[in-house]
């Protein structure tokens, strides 16, 4: 599906706890609709092999406390205590004055926020199964100790209830099956789509 600058681009909001295969989904919208990928603005120095512009907009604090002062994000938050990240809002309102669906991945919080700053975006929770196969999932990964694995299990407990519990989202699609639920995301985003392109 091409973009077509005589109707409105879409914003995409994905949301889901670390674990459920957001990345994964993400990318098969971005083929299936040549969808565009929200690139954020992050403080914390880049990692081998992340280009700047491509990966993050990396730039210092000074720099991102100005965005901030100037209004330039949808949404930003501080990670941890630590590093800043942010969803630069004239290269997503670019994208979707092109007709194109723009696609973030960002937490709920951010999502929160993001609502507030584009009502008519479209938000869709990626959940999992159930908390076993998530506390799985999170083991499979390999990336953590099972200290880290449990604070993270519980930050995505307390993320989904948060997510169910609010008005952000139009729709939670359960990741059971990996096909099924990209297909179901995507049947969502057709739908969505079609309306706004009705005349």
């Amino acid at each position: 599906m091409s973009p077509d600058p005589a109707h409105p681009g879409l914003l995409l909001v994905i949301a889901g706890p670390s674990g459920v295969g957001k990345s994964t989904i993400v990318h098969g919208l971005m083929r299936e609709f040549n969808a565009a990928f929200s690139v954020s603005a992050t403080t914390r120095a880049p990692s081998p092999g992340e280009r700047d512009g491509v990966d993050y907009f990396f730039i210092d604090r000074s720099t991102f406390q100005r965005w901030i002062d100037e209004d330039r994000f949808l949404e930003h938050a501080q990670v941890f205590g630590r590093d800043w990240y942010g969803t630069p809002r004239d290269a997503v309102q670019r994208q979707l004055d092109d007709g194109r669906l723009v696609i973030l991945d960002i937490d709920v919080q951010g999502a929160e926020n993001v609502r507030r700053a584009m009502p008519g975006m479209l938000g869709i929770f990626i959940l999992p199964p159930d908390e076993d196969e998530l506390l799985r999932r999170l083991r499979v990964r390999g990336r953590e100790d099972e200290g880290a694995i449990q604070r993270r299990f519980a930050e995505s407990r307390s993320e989904i209830a948060r997510a169910k519990a609010g008005t952000t989202f139009d729709a939670f699609v359960v990741n059971d099956d990996l096909a099924r639920c990209t297909e179901a995301v995507a049947s969502i985003v057709r739908a969505r789509l079609s309306v706004a392109s009705a005349p």
